[in-house]
């Protein structure tokens, strides 16, 4: 794991403290929720090997995650549903649950750095950053929390409908989850506006 040690705040903030970091994780996949966490770390952590949580290994991920949580001055994990996904789109979606996450933590942010190139309609002051959860350590958190919670949740969901593979692919489109749609059909946790689902139900 990488001992980098990412900045907790972009040229500009530095006066802040209370800085949440939000990201989602389960933008693409055709199955499951989109879980979106928000952290907000004190000033003087350093946790080494914070990064983009797709840039991990999951053994990794499992690492940093408890001492995310031990070391955060607050943290918050939600979700917008399938039904909230096919009814509003996946972006839309995806920018519900990271309000969601923000407003749940214990403690108000002075300010809020998203990951990517929009921010959320609401009343927190923030600033959307590209490729943040690789730059901004908060984001960093986020998105390792948001990564761990869905990965637990679609092995979860394996026991429930199986024969999809969920505990391996996490409801990405790879062509063995592709080939047992085909063969089974979608069910209830599948996103039917997402073109190979939609494709299979008309």
């Amino acid at each position: 794991m990488s001992p980098l040690v990412l900045p907790h705040t972009l040229e500009g903030h530095e006066g802040l403290h209370l800085i949440a970091g939000v990201d989602e994780a389960g933008r693409g996949p055709l199955a499951g929720d989109v879980v979106a966490a928000a952290v907000i770390l004190p000033i003087d952590c350093t946790i080494a090997g914070l990064t983009d949580s797709k840039k991990l290994s999951p053994k990794q991920r499992e690492k940093l995650y408890p001492l995310i949580r031990q070391q955060a001055v607050a943290f918050a994990v939600a979700r917008a549903s399938v039904d909230e996904i096919d009814r509003l789109n996946i972006l839309h979606a995806s920018m519900l649950a990271m309000k969601r996450a923000v407003t749940a933590l214990a403690l108000s942010p002075e300010f809020v750095y998203v990951d990517g190139n929009r921010c959320p309609d609401w009343q927190f002051p923030s600033q959307a950053v590209v490729k943040g959860d690789s730059t901004i350590a908060a984001i960093a958190a986020a998105s390792i929390l948001a990564k761990v919670e869905r990965d637990q949740e679609m092995r979860e969901l394996d026991s429930r409908f199986p024969g999809y593979g969920l505990a391996q692919h996490k409801g990405y489109p790879t062509k063995a989850h592709l080939a047992a749609l085909k063969r089974l059909g979608p069910s209830e946790i599948h996103r039917k506006s997402f073109a190979p689902v939609m494709e299979l139900l008309n």
